[in-house]
């Protein structure tokens, strides 16, 4: 059959283009296309869409050692609009997961087909709304007009992987006619006495119906497109899915689910966070003449962080190979001792040292609210991980994450920051909330000393530092790049909103650095910063907000808006004025406070000799805990962030004295 399916494989690119009866082919692999579908003219499931998949046919393989998934997609373009959007294919991938045999076809209204070429496929890095960086593989289909048809496919493999916990997507970012997954399941031989089981997310449950050859069909029809809005919650949230699961129980009572999932991990990890003797005296060494609980806890959590190798770390300067040659870790005092070891080594090490100081420390599992809002009433294991170690510190749990390198003592990553955590026992496995740090814990502080030329260019001093989780992110975000790229990072956030903005001297700080706060300084000069008329110049003192947009720009929105932490801003900007100028108004914005979930103030003052302009302001949200808004309370939250963007967009007038 191979070498069957090859020879029409290698007919079909001699012969090229074959028309039948006024239905296009290509060969073994590619569908009739029927004339029915040629002849379209308007969309099926939403009547304004600009283009419409036909299907989306997904067959998924659990049954051989790798995970594989073909993909099959027909897209219908009806417009100039639809064929700007669908011409250009991006398929993300993450991971050790390979794309590969990418193949793809336009059909010409007139039934003219015209091939992909191979060489037309490149890889590049994409950036979502949401500021995530993932790779994909990426190509323009050729000849693409309004009336043609689209059609590529794609093989996904997943190396080592299985069908259990597996999210099949159902909503794409178009509309779907008909979306169709088949799945062979996984032999008795890896699951055992284990049933395969679907539970439908955000749609209506779709019952497995058995096919031929050992697989399953799962079929929705009209499926509206999903589209990405800024700050939404998490896509998993607010899509169609589905998971796949193999389980002993169908219909697990939570509370016993939880329990026993908890002991379960606590037996499987106890003897990964066991202190034996080496860890003892390392432990009474590390604490010295520390008193306090927190004083013990900060110094056991430093020395994990910083004398312990994280292999697992970007800035390790270690490659994928090096990586498998390590030897692994069966315990903390193999850590200890080779100095070295993955984030989940550090962690456990930190809960060793932790138990051999008289801690109380267990493991602690959690959900990830950047990918769904977990429940505890949901008895799956699917939606928990072990995130990080619980410390029993009076009579509260506090959490500790040494193994994540960038993120400061007493925080977690943001992404586990307010969500129920299960604390493993092997008696009492509990869930307890985390805490979400404080908008002062996640500052931009910005400062500026600039001069302002009677021509309008504004030129000084930068500094930006940003702590917490913003600064986390932007460690993130840079720790991979080069010096080069990082500067080049820097130039474009700026010339994005200042296009005539030129940067010099720049200084980037403590990039890979998890208790300083990343920095930013350079020198700065703006030609035309400052409108200039007559004998006036217009002045926007609020410098680092010039340029930026209104933070909502719509006049609604389907999905909630999700903020994902409370922050904190902080400006000071000195402005020297030209000589012979002086401030005509000294008026600034009225405070704005948004009962305890934010404040918004500027303060705007002159110096005695009336030479220097200083403009203040101090901005928090998220207070409370308030990060999470329904699409009900969109049109008051749009209205808040309109005003104060009209406030940071305040302008001074500059008046040129009169010469005598």
């Amino acid at each position: 059959m191979f070498a069957y399916r090859l020879l029409i494989k290698l007919a079909y690119s001699i012969v090229g283009v074959l028309l039948l009866s006024g239905l296009a082919w290509a060969g073994d692999d590619w569908r009739p296309v029927e004339p029915a579908q040629l002849a379209m003219k308007t969309p099926v499931v939403e009547k304004d869409a600009d283009a419409e998949a036909i299907f989306w046919e997904v067959r998924v393989n659990d049954s051989d050692f790798d995970l594989i998934f073909n993909h099959y997609v027909r897209i219908k373009i009806f417009t100039e609009r639809g064929r700007e959007t669908q011409s250009k294919i991006d398929i993300p991938y993450f991971g050790k997961y390979h794309i590969k045999d990418i193949a793809g076809r336009t059909i010409k209204p007139d039934g003219t087909i015209v091939e992909l070429k191979k060489d037309a496929v490149f890889e590049r890095t994409i950036v979502k709304l949401s500021g995530l960086k993932v790779q994909a593989k990426s190509f323009a289909m050729p000849a693409v007009e309004p009336g043609a048809i689209i059609e590529y496919r794609w093989k996904e493999v997943r190396p080592q992987s299985m069908a259990d916990n597996l999210q099949l997507q159902f909503q794409r970012d178009i509309p779907v006619q008909l979306v169709k997954y088949y799945l062979k399941p996984a032999s008795a031989d890896l699951v055992g006495d284990r049933g395969m089981n679907t539970m439908t997310f955000h749609g209506q449950n779709t019952a497995l119906v058995k096919d031929k050859d050992g697989f399953y069909s799962m079929t929705m029809t009209n499926m509206p497109a999903f589209r990405e809005e800024p700050l939404m919650p998490p896509e998993d949230q607010v899509r169609t899915w589905m998971l796949i699961y193999y389980t002993r129980e169908a219909k697990p009572v939570p509370e016993k689910f939880w329990g026993d999932l908890g002991k379960r991990y606590y037996d499987i990890i106890k003897d990964r966070m066991k202190a034996n003797d080496e860890v003892k005296k390392a432990a009474a060494t590390i604490i010295g003449d520390a008193t306090t609980p927190e004083e013990k806890l900060k110094r056991l959590f430093d020395y994990c962080r910083y004398k312990i190798k994280n292999v697992n770390d970007d800035a390790a300067g270690m490659t994928d190979e090096q990586r498998k040659k390590l030897k692994e870790n069966h315990s903390p005092a193999d850590t200890l001792k080779r100095g070295m070891g993955n984030s989940a080594d550090i962690d456990l090490l930190f809960a060793a040292l932790a138990s051999a100081a008289g801690f109380e420390a267990r493991l602690a599992l959690s959900s990830y609210r950047d990918s769904f809002f977990f429940d505890p009433g949901l008895p799956l294991s699917y939606f928990m991980r072990p995130s990080s170690i619980a410390v029993h510190l009076g009579d509260n749990w506090k959490f500790f994450n040494p193994g994540t390198t960038l993120i400061p003592f007493g925080m977690l990553r943001w992404q586990e920051e307010g969500v129920p955590a299960l604390v493993a026992d092997a008696k009492a496995s509990k869930f307890v909330d985390t805490p979400m740090a404080a908008p002062d814990k996640s500052l931009e502080k910005r400062e500026a000393h600039l001069h302002l030329s009677e021509d309008g260019t504004l030129e000084g001093e930068v500094k930006i530092v940003y702590t917490g989780h913003l600064g986390y992110e932007k460690k993130e975000y840079n720790d991979d790049d080069s010096p080069q790229q990082r500067e080049a990072n820097l130039r474009e956030m700026f010339q994005k909103r200042m296009s005539t903005a030129e940067l010099s001297n720049i200084r980037i700080e403590n990039v890979t650095d998890p208790d300083k706060p990343f920095t930013y300084a350079f020198h700065l000069k703006v030609p035309g910063y400052a409108q200039r008329t007559g004998k006036r110049l217009f002045l926007q003192p609020g410098f680092f907000q010039h340029g930026i947009a209104s933070l909502f720009q719509t006049s609604e929105r389907k999905y909630a808006v999700y903020f994902h932490y409370p922050w904190m801003e902080e400006d000071q900007v000195l402005i020297d004025l030209p000589t012979g100028y002086a401030l005509d108004h000294a008026d600034r914005p009225a405070p704005f406070v948004i009962e305890k979930v934010g404040k918004h103030e500027i303060y705007i003052g002159i110096s005695k000799d009336g030479q220097t302009l200083e403009f203040k302001r101090h901005f928090f949200f998220g207070g409370q805990d308030r990060i999470l808004f329904p699409a009900a309370s969109y049109p008051t939250l749009k209205q808040i962030f309109d005003t104060i963007h009209e406030a940071d967009n305040h302008t001074l007038t500059l008046k040129q004295a009169a010469v005598n």
